[in-house]
């Protein structure tokens, strides 16, 4: 079966690995003009994440191009630690921590190895359903047609309006989140953990990698702000954001922010507590097109990749399309929309085991 994939980032490359390797054809288009371009920011594939990657053999890539988070340190206002926490992996491969860049050219790398057929700078306009199958429109105005569309286009997509008109839109969390990278000496280094910083009007969190670069984030209350304007801050002027949220706090935030040079990036977070209709008889969606949770929980790649080897398995045991979708959705939903509603409370709770032990079986068959 010819399957179209809309969107070349990491829920749309590992969902066409998966599809692949459940015997159909997929082919991934992708708006950007080249691969591994992002905003700036790095993630954190966590256990059940890594556990995906590893059920349909694309774990290895990721490994080469992360480093391994081992645990959280919590610091309070005054800079005394309130807590650590290790991971407990119990034999569980990951965390790691790459850039969000660093992970699409691993993926899509690998992707293409496999004989995957990318196609970039072709954005999504429309979509026809028909009897035999869906025909997709590009910006550019070619089309391709397959058996059915899977709309992996993030959180602004274009496929969720096609499956529904009135499909919910991404809710604005009143934060904005702003990364940065640098390789200043002197600073304090939190080697192989994250050191996660409550601050009196917003919240830091840094790690070191093996090299010795320091990577950072800032989550600071704001309003929401037109789209044009966000695009048009420098990188001088996301610095000035940051280091004005913890001015005259007694930690390490303001320096780390100021030792850094341009590699500094921000944006608006935004999650998605529910979307009503995940999928037609042709068209389905996966990752954060389906569900987006604020970056608290650190889960939203994990939960992409596990939607990618789900959905993959459903189209490989389930022949009609429909009845794929509805599986998929009914072993995935109540699972994200917890993950969105705890990530929107910032809190997961201490029992994590719900989302790290979360195993995935290649071999495990669906029936109807």
């Amino acid at each position: 079966m010819r399957v179209l994939v809309v969107g070349g980032g990491i829920a749309g490359t590992v969902t066409a690995m998966a599809l692949q390797r459940a015997g159909h054809e997929p082919v991934v288009f992708e708006a950007r003009p080249t691969g591994g371009a992002d905003a700036g920011a790095f993630l954190t594939v966590m256990h059940n994440g890594m556990d995906a990657l590893r059920a349909i053999g694309a774990d290895g890539p990721v490994v080469e191009s992360s480093f391994a988070a081992l645990g959280v340190e919590l610091v309070g206002p005054d800079g005394a630690t309130v807590s650590t926490r290790q991971f407990d992996t119990g034999g569980l491969a990951g965390p790691r921590t790459l850039t969000r860049a660093a992970c699409y050219r691993a993926l899509q790398t690998e992707a293409q190895r496999r004989g995957i057929a990318f196609e970039h700078g072709r954005r999504l306009v429309s979509a026809v359903s028909g009897e035999h199958g869906v025909t997709a429109t590009f910006a550019d105005g070619a089309t391709a047609s397959g058996a059915v569309l899977i709309g992996a286009d993030g959180l602004h997509s274009v496929v969720r309006k096609l499956i529904d008109p009135a499909a919910e839109s991404p809710r604005f969390t009143g934060l904005t989140v702003v990364y940065g990278y640098t390789r200043a000496r002197g600073l304090p280094a939190a080697p192989g953990v994250y050191r996660m910083i409550r601050g009196t009007r917003a919240a830091f969190g840094f790690t070191t990698a093996p090299d010795g670069a320091t990577f950072w984030f800032a989550r600071i209350p704001d309003v929401e702000r037109p789209r044009a304007e966000l695009a048009a801050v420098t990188p001088a002027g996301w610095r000035e954001f940051a280091g004005a949220a913890f001015a005259g706090d007694p930690l390490p935030c303001a320096e780390i922010i100021a030792a850094t040079g341009d590699e500094v990036y921000g944006g608006h977070s935004y999650d998605l507590p529910e979307t009503r209709r995940w999928s037609t008889s042709t068209m389905v969606l996966a990752g954060d097109s389906a569900h987006a949770a604020s970056p608290a929980a650190g889960q939203g790649a994990s939960m992409a990749l596990e939607d990618a080897v789900v959905l993959g398995i459903c189209l490989r045991d389930l022949p009609d399309p429909a009845a794929a979708f509805a599986a998929y959705e009914g072993r995935r939903r109540a699972r994200v929309e917890k993950l969105v509603a705890a990530s929107a409370g910032q809190d997961v709770g201490e029992d994590r085991g719900w989302l790290y032990e979360h195993h995935l079986d290649w071999d495990c068959r669906i029936t109807p």
